[in-house]
């Protein structure tokens, strides 16, 4: 049986605020990604898209609902085996790319696979090409500080992708970017959806990225709303 990469359904998120109420910042969210699918999400500022992410990627777990990766589900998991799920099947990319100074881009991007027990010949080949594989060749050997923005965060792209992960996640990958970094690093994030495989979400307010979409959905009153398919969609999605 063939299951979606990711599968969401009937997910709830309540939180306690600071007079002890319940907040239900999800209400009911179903969402299903296929393999090499780029899913936009947007919506306003504080509507839970950054909490969704959270949850799809295993770093939270919801009130109510099921979530699954590859047909997997995650309820139910302990602490220790939810991690070792996420550290297999999840890639995150965020707005600021983490990466580790000391350490020169081929060894941030090895560094996830080193982690995870890859021996270091394999690690440094799958690195190396991943690396080649967004344009920075040239650039393996330099540290962070020597790397531009747009250098940095597709190093970052890399490293999320190094252990081939069924699902990329990223939240807000080209908000810290310039206009002409933002559009390589979306225009690379389409390309390796499709290249991997791998299914990607992006929870975006950049008409551009939401434009570049196979599919855009609005987070509102905690439910997912499915938009148009086009360009003209994605901008207007996110003004």
């Amino acid at each position: 049986m063939s299951y979606p990469a990711l599968l969401a359904s009937g997910v709830v998120r309540t939180y306690v605020d600071n007079d002890g109420q319940p907040v239900r910042v999800l209400d009911g969210v179903d969402l299903a990604v296929e393999p090499g699918e780029l899913v936009a999400i947007v919506g306003a500022s504080g509507a839970g898209k950054s909490t969704l992410l959270h949850l799809l990627g295993a770093l939270d777990v919801p009130t109510a609902g099921t979530i699954a990766i590859g047909g997997q589900p995650l309820d139910g998991l302990s602490e220790a085996e939810r991690t070792a799920l996420r550290n297999r099947t999840v890639g995150f990319v965020f707005q600021f790319h983490h990466l580790l100074r000391e350490f020169t881009a081929l060894e941030n991007v090895m560094m996830p696979l080193r982690i995870g027990g890859v021996p270091e010949g394999e690690a440094r080949a799958r690195a190396r090409g991943l690396l080649e594989l967004v344009g920075l060749g040239p650039r393996l050997h330099h540290r962070p500080a020597a790397l531009s923005g747009g250098e940095q965060q597709r190093t970052a792209v890399a490293r999320a992708l190094a252990a081939k992960p069924r699902v990329l996640l990223a939240d807000e990958p080209s908000g810290n970017l310039d206009w002409h970094n933002a559009e390589a690093l979306h225009a690379l994030l389409v390309r390796l959806a499709k290249d991997e495989g791998t299914a990607t979400v992006v929870v975006t307010h950049n008409p551009s990225l939401a434009a570049r979409a196979d599919r855009v959905l609005h987070l509102a009153d905690g439910r997912l709303v499915a938009g148009e398919v086009g360009p003209e969609r994605g901008r207007d999605a996110v003004r």
